[in-house]
C-alpha cells in the first residue's frame, strides 16, 4: 500500500519531542493505514539538543535554533511543538499562521487569555488542522470504556473520577525546573500540565463542570537551583476538584485530580464511572485489566475484571494477548492525527479523534475557576458557550 507522507517539523527536542520521533519510526508496526509521518525537520533554541535527532532519524534535511526558519521551510506541512507553557501562545499562533499543522503540548496556552489568542487564530486560518496532544485515552481500555459511554450502556450516571498522579516530584532533593516557576508553567501548576489528560475523555462525553471547589496544595516549598542553593517553587504540587455535571438528561457530582506527589505512582491514568446499569474503571496501573459492574433491578452486584485485548483504535502486528504501553498510546495517537490530516475528518479510518482544541479551551475554564475557587475558599460557577 502506498502511503501519503507529511512531512513534519518538531519544534522542542526534549522527551516527548523523541517520543515522537520514536513513533515516527515504529510506523511499520501499524496495519491498513495509508499515511506516514516523515520528520524533515527539528528546532531547539539549545543546539545540542537536536544531536539525538541527527543521529537516530535519517530523514531529517535540517535542523535549527530559530523555529521562524522551520516554519518556513517548504519541506514542512505539519508540527509537533513542546516547549514551555509561556512559550505557547507565541509560537503555536506562528505555526497557525504558517499554514502547517499543528499538534501541541497541553495545556494549550499558560492561561485562558494565552488560549484565546491560539483559538483566535485559529479561525482565522480553518483549513489548518490543529489538536492537542492526550495519548491515554487510546489505551484499548479506555476506547472500550468509551465506546460503552457512546453507547449508552451506563444509565443514570451516579458519580465520576478521573485523575492522573505520579511520583516523579516525591524526592525534594530533585533539582527545580521550568515547572515550577510561574513564569514559564503558569498559574495552574499540576494543573496545566497534567488536566488536559483528565479533562480529555469527560470534556468529550459532554461532561462540562458547572462549578468546581478546588483544594491545591504545595507539598514541597523549595528544591535545589542546581548552584549550591535553593530556589522556591512557586506551583501547586497536587489538585483536587470537586464539580457537579449537569446534562439536559441528568446530574452527577465528578472529582478529577492531578498530582505530581503521588506516593507509588510512577505514571497512573484512570477514570471510574458509576452508573445505576454499568458501572467500570479502567486505569493504566493495570494497562490490561478492565472492570466492569453491570447491574439489573434486583439483581447481583458483582465486579468483572478481564484483561483488555490488545484491539487499539488503528491494527496493529502485535496479537491480542500481549500487553499495551504508553509508547503505544503514543503512536496510535500520532496515527489519529495524522489520519485526520491526510484525510479529513469525515475519512479516518475509525471515529476516535486526538483532543481538540475546543477540550482545551474547556480545561482551562475549569483550571481558571479553580485557582479562583482556591483563593476565596468558595465553590466558583463555570460559564459555558461565547
Amino acid at each position: 500500500m502506498s502511503k501519503k507522507e507529511i512531512r513534519f517539523g518538531v519544534i522542542g527536542c526534549g522527551l516527548m519531542g523523541k517520543e515522537f520521533a520514536s513513533a515516527a519510526a515504529r510506523w511499520c508496526h501499524l496495519t491498513d493505514v495509508d499515511f506516514a509521518p516523515v520528520i524533515t525537520a527539528v528546532c531547539d533554541a539549545n543546539p545540542a539538543a537536536t544531536t539525538w535527532f541527527e543521529q537516530a532519524v535519517p530523514t531529517i534535511k535540517r535542523t535549527y535554533q530559530d523555529y521562524k526558519q522551520l516554519l518556513a521551510d517548504p519541506d514542512v506541512d505539519a508540527v509537533y511543538c513542546a516547549v514551555p507553557h509561556n512559550l505557547h501562545a507565541q509560537l503555536y499562533t506562528d505555526i497557525i499562521r504558517a499554514g502547517k499543522h499543528l499538534l501541541g503540548e497541553k495545556p494549550f496556552g499558560i492561561d485562558q487569555e494565552a488560549n484565546v489568542l491560539i483559538r483566535k487564530e485559529m479561525k482565522a486560518h480553518p483549513n489548518v488542522i490543529v489538536r492537542c496532544s492526550s495519548e491515554f485515552p487510546f489505551y484499548p481500555g479506555a476506547l472500550q470504556l468509551s465506546k460503552w459511554v457512546t453507547e449508552g450502556k451506563f444509565g443514570k450516571i451516579i458519580e465520576v473520577e478521573a485523575g492522573f498522579w505520579h511520583s516523579s516530584d516525591l524526592d525534594p532533593l530533585k533539582p527545580i525546573n521550568w515547572k515550577r516557576r510561574i513564569a514559564t508553567n503558569g498559574e495552574y501548576g499540576c494543573m496545566g500540565d497534567l488536566g488536559m489528560h483528565v479533562l480529555h475523555l469527560p470534556l468529550r462525553f459532554g461532561w462540562q463542570p458547572q462549578n468546581v471547589r478546588a483544594l491545591l496544595s504545595k507539598v514541597v516549598e523549595e528544591r535545589p537551583d542546581g548552584k549550591g542553593g535553593m530556589s522556591p517553587c512557586e506551583t501547586w504540587d497536587n489538585a483536587i476538584l470537586a464539580c457537579e455535571v449537569k446534562t439536559e438528561e441528568q446530574q452527577f457530582p465528578m472529582v478529577l485530580s492531578t498530582k505530581r506527589i503521588a506516593p507509588g505512582h510512577a505514571n497512573t491514568w484512570f477514570i471510574r464511572i458509576q452508573g445505576t446499569q454499568l458501572s467500570a474503571e479502567f486505569s493504566t496501573k493495570n494497562p490490561k485489566q478492565l472492570a466492569w459492574l453491570p447491574y439489573e433491578p434486583g439483581g447481583s452486584q458483582a465486579w468483572h475484571v478481564m484483561d483488555a485485548p490488545y484491539q487499539s483504535a488503528y491494527g496493529t502486528i502485535t496479537g491480542s494477548i500481549f500487553e499495551f504501553g504508553f509508547s503505544d498510546s503514543i503512536l496510535q495517537m500520532w496515527a489519529a492525527f495524522c489520519d485526520e490530516v491526510a484525510n479529513g475528518a469525515e475519512g479516518m479510518a475509525q471515529p476516535f479523534r486526538c483532543a481538540t482544541p475546543e477540550e482545551s479551551e474547556g480545561s482551562h475554564r475549569v483550571f481558571t475557576a479553580a485557582l479562583e475557587s482556591n483563593r476565596s475558599g468558595k465553590t466558583i460557577p463555570i460559564q459555558w458557550g461565547n
